[in-house]
């Protein structure tokens, strides 16, 4: 896992500058598993969390809200039976900022918390 977990988000506004395609790059090497995907125009992060059945995912997902609030950053959460999907995303600049890379490593690192327990 790359240290990206270990930061901290900073303040995000509309007047943010958004990830060059280098440091696209760069910063995707540290949260190999997800993947950059393009809505409307919108260059998102996601990945797909599986679970053994439905109470597992739904504890996840708090988790994820809870790492949301304590960042002040909020992706999409979609809660299945025995799936989270998490969208990551900047949403006042419409794109992706350092940020974003933060936070889905930091999701990471809840998921891998959770499978040692």
């Amino acid at each position: 896992m790359s240290d990206l977990h270990q930061l901290k988000c900073e303040a995000c506004h509309s007047d943010a500058v958004k990830v060059t395609d280098h440091e696209l790059t760069e910063l995707s090497q540290g949260i190999p598993l997800w993947d950059v995907v393009d809505r409307e125009g919108i260059m998102q992060l996601e990945r797909l969390f599986t679970f053994k059945n439905f109470k597992l995912a739904w504890a996840f997902s708090n988790q994820v809200a809870e790492l949301a609030e304590q960042e002040f950053h909020h992706p999409a959460i979609t809660l299945e039976w025995g799936k989270v999907t998490v969208i990551w995303w900047s949403h006042s600049m419409k794109g992706l900022h350092k940020n974003d890379f933060i936070c889905a490593a930091k999701t990471d690192a809840l998921f891998e918390g959770q499978a040692k327990t």
